[in-house]
């Protein structure tokens, strides 16, 4: 007899004398009608006791949540709603399962309840839809690149630089935290440290990805990255993952369109691969919308928003010319705008964003040569000498989902921007080394992959589209 994964029986179109198949009951009704999953699938199938023939202890402990394993016949179904069932012949209960403190029950629970419950919400459809989801935009990720000829390269979790230059780092010691050794200005001594110096979680891995990339080629990374900001909104998190390829010898007008062709291609294979969760999900905020007041309903449903980023093209706009359509937009000048546009140099809310994809180019845009002092040092200068060759990419309905730039291939143009910053030539001298020994041209960009996986899910909070959410005062599991 063979063992079949639920996804596999329901697949099946013959008759099969002999299955055996393993999961969860999701309900089991009238003594009689077990609805089991595996995981393998957002469907149940139905497995049909003969109650008259099985014991009445065993039946007594077939309850929702229990863990089953099933022999039977699968054959055409006789009610509505599948294809094929089990006629159950024999039905073994593995474990045990109470049935009055299991906590996901056949019911509506509330996100939050759920995340209380991380360890068991993949259980429900909604998250199990959510994290097969995620399993797909992973490998999909991985095939793109693997297809373009890209390396993957694993950066250090542990680092001595900081990326971003935020201060926002986690730190990582081995020093007594009630008394540390201190040098002779009082100050904490890291030579005397696990690392001889002070060392911090990654916030990105882009520049060591940079000195990969200058020679291999093209590289990227995907891990998890770190971030010490006191936020507790819903769209951040202490722990996320990051994917950031970076190219040797590739312009802005490159990167922009490598950019564009991945993000169509992973949201392509997930309407190819996952249609059954992107239906499921999609009905879900459907159901959702109706609860809300008429002005507050999103215009696109769940999979138009995934086509409306496939089938169009990628509107490119220079951040000055998207301020002057902001600052004569009628939000803006009608103060509807949360943060009113006046001056150039501001720093672009999601509100924004939103209204230059979803109202005024009704496709997804990318914003280029943003001002300097508003983006990060490595970002190349433009002749100007006020704006960087930056780029980001907005979607409908979240804003800026793509952050990237060229980056500044000149020594000296460097090392002036690290000393106006503060930052030390000491601290990043390899990185400064990239700009000695044959610099050339080099581009990339970073996506958060919770930011992705939101968008491809319509899931509204970041702590619902990662298996164990880690936010401030936050860190079960």
């Amino acid at each position: 007899m063979q063992l079949y994964s639920v996804s596999q029986l329901l697949k099946q179109e013959n008759k099969l004398p002999e299955v055996e198949v393993k999961g969860w009951v999701r309900t089991f009704r009238a003594n009689r009608f077990i609805a089991l999953n595996d995981g393998s699938t957002l469907n149940n199938i139905q497995c049909v006791v003969d109650f008259e023939s099985t014991d009445e202890a065993l039946l007594k402990r077939i309850t929702t949540g229990a863990a089953l394993h099933i022999k039977g016949e699968l054959v055409e179904s006789q009610g509505k709603g599948q294809n094929v069932e089990i006629l159950v012949s024999a039905i073994e209960v593995l474990g045990d399962s109470d049935p009055e403190e299991y906590p996901i029950q056949p019911k509506k629970h509330s996100f939050e309840f759920l995340r209380e419950n991380a360890h068991l919400r993949t259980r429900t459809n909604t998250f199990s839809a959510v994290m097969r989801l995620r399993s797909t935009l992973s490998y999909a990720i991985h095939k793109y690149f693997n297809d373009n000829g890209f390396y993957y390269m694993h950066t250090p979790i542990i680092t001595g630089s900081d990326a971003e230059g935020a201060g926002e780092m986690f730190k990582v010691t081995k020093l007594d935290a009630k008394n540390p050794p201190l040098d002779d200005n009082g100050n904490v001594d890291y030579s005397k440290d696990f690392f001889g110096k002070e060392t911090n979680l990654t916030v990105s891995g882009q520049l060591e990805a940079e000195t990969y990339a200058m020679s291999l080629g093209k590289v990227y990374t995907f891990g998890p990255t770190f971030r010490a900001e006191n936020s507790n909104t819903s769209r951040h998190l202490s722990e996320f993952w990051m994917i950031e390829p970076e190219v040797a010898f590739m312009d802005l007008p490159g990167n922009m369109d490598l950019a564009e062709d991945f993000l169509k291609y992973v949201l392509n294979y997930i309407l190819e691969n996952n249609r059954d969760d992107l239906d499921f999900l999609e009905q879900r905020l459907i159901n959702e919308e109706k609860t809300k007041p008429q002005a507050e309903r999103s215009n696109m449903s769940l999979i138009e928003k995934l086509k409306f980023v496939i089938d169009n093209n990628f509107k490119r706009v220079s951040y000055t010319e998207a301020i002057d359509i902001l600052r004569n937009s009628k939000p803006n000048k009608k103060k509807k705008f949360k943060f009113p546009i006046s001056d150039w140099g501001a720093d672009l809310q999601s509100e924004h964003e939103r209204f230059l994809v979803e109202k005024h180019f009704k496709c997804p845009v990318i914003l280029f040569d943003y001002p300097a002092n508003i983006k990060a040092f490595y970002m190349r200068l433009n002749e100007d000498g006020k704006t960087v060759r930056a780029m980001d990419i907005l979607f409908p309905g979240i804003g800026e989902m793509v952050g990237g730039s060229q980056r500044e291939e000149r020594l000296e143009v460097l090392k002036e921007k690290m000393a106006a910053l503060d930052i030390p030539e000491e601290e990043l001298w390899w990185y400064l080394d990239l700009r000695k020994y044959g610099t050339a041209v080099h581009s990339g960009f970073g996506l958060g992959f919770e930011r992705l996986v939101m968008f491809v899910t319509g899931m509204t909070n970041i702590r619902d589209v990662i298996p164990y959410p880690r936010t401030p005062q936050n860190a079960e599991f």
